[in-house]
């Protein structure tokens, strides 16, 4: 594998806020609320409005997305990301830090992170422990909404970073890339019900093996050290120095696993966009693997 030196992928949050404090933020520096909770539990708009990382805009994935896709939460255009960006004050010459207020310390960050990288911006980097762990050590909030100068961002897909359905069914019979669920155990083996859906049972693509999201991340809601995540990867028989394809529901929690790997020194783990919410709607049958029964009448 050719080295490459690869960006920090993390920063700390004294490390944010020494950079707020010295009155670092701006054209060179943005930082990004990237929260979302599912409908009916709390309002990430709202509860960012109340209190944010000074400075901090918010991203709303809702919206920079493909919303004429009848899949969850599939990427936008290269224009519709980089309109998006832009108007939140990004260029291509901005360090990005992205956060997301989840009581695990992270949640929909990872999925931010992997967007810029996968449409050619490479100085982006997750805000370790998040904002649980930035109001737990006691630094600056504000209510006061971020209003940055728009700029001009210019995207570029970096295909090898991204997979779509075609490429996923084709890998069952190549088997070219190893695949990792990031999904719960129960939900990965059809036991428990995927939350939130309708008409979507739980269960997995054949052949994938499953590495929870959670089990990258410490109690305390910081990223686990590279020598843990290669830990993980090694009792999952995971070969780091292989491809690998990281796929879940829909698409966020599969970034964890492109995260993990590249803190590993892995930095070309690409995501199946669509996932399981694609998959379970377009796969033949015996491509989906399930150890519950249906619920269909």
């Amino acid at each position: 594998m050719v080295h490459q030196v690869l960006y920090r992928a993390l920063v700390s949050t004294k490390w944010l806020a020494e950079s707020i404090r010295t009155g670092k933020l701006g054209p060179g520096l943005r930082v990004l609320d990237a929260s979302w909770y599912s409908p009916g539990t709390r309002e990430a708009r709202k509860e960012y409005l109340e209190r944010h990382v000074p400075g901090a805009s918010f991203f709303d994935i809702e919206e920079c997305r493909d919303t004429a896709s009848p899949y969850e939460m599939m990427l936008p255009s290269e224009a519709g990301f980089a309109d998006y960006v832009g108007r939140l004050g990004i260029s291509n010459h901005t360090h990005v830090v992205v956060y997301d207020g989840d009581h695990l310390g992270s949640f929909y960050a990872p999925r931010v992170w992997w967007m810029f990288r996968v449409f050619g911006h490479r100085t982006v980097s997750v805000l370790n422990g998040g904002f649980r762990n930035w109001l737990k050590e006691g630094h600056p909030v504000t209510s006061e909404p971020s209003r940055p100068e728009p700029a001009v961002f210019k995207a570029t897909l970096d295909r090898s970073l991204l997979k779509n359905y075609e490429q996923v069914l084709e890998n069952l019979e190549s088997k070219r890339f190893q695949l990792v669920d990031a999904r719960s155990q129960g939900r990965f083996l059809g036991t428990e019900p995927e939350p939130d859906a309708v008409g979507l049972d739980s269960g997995h693509i054949r052949g994938s093996v499953n590495m929870p999201f959670m089990d990258f991340l410490t109690e305390d809601g910081f990223e686990k050290s590279p020598e843990e995540l290669r830990a993980l990867f090694q009792t999952k028989k995971v070969d780091l120095s292989q491809p690998l394809i990281a796929t879940c529901r829909k698409g966020v929690t599969a970034c964890h696993v492109a995260l993990a790997a590249y803190l590993c020194g892995k930095p070309d783990v690409a995501v199946y966009d669509g996932s399981w919410s694609e998959w379970f709607h377009r796969a033949p049958p015996e491509s989906r693997v399930s150890q519950g029964k249906s619920e269909k009448a």
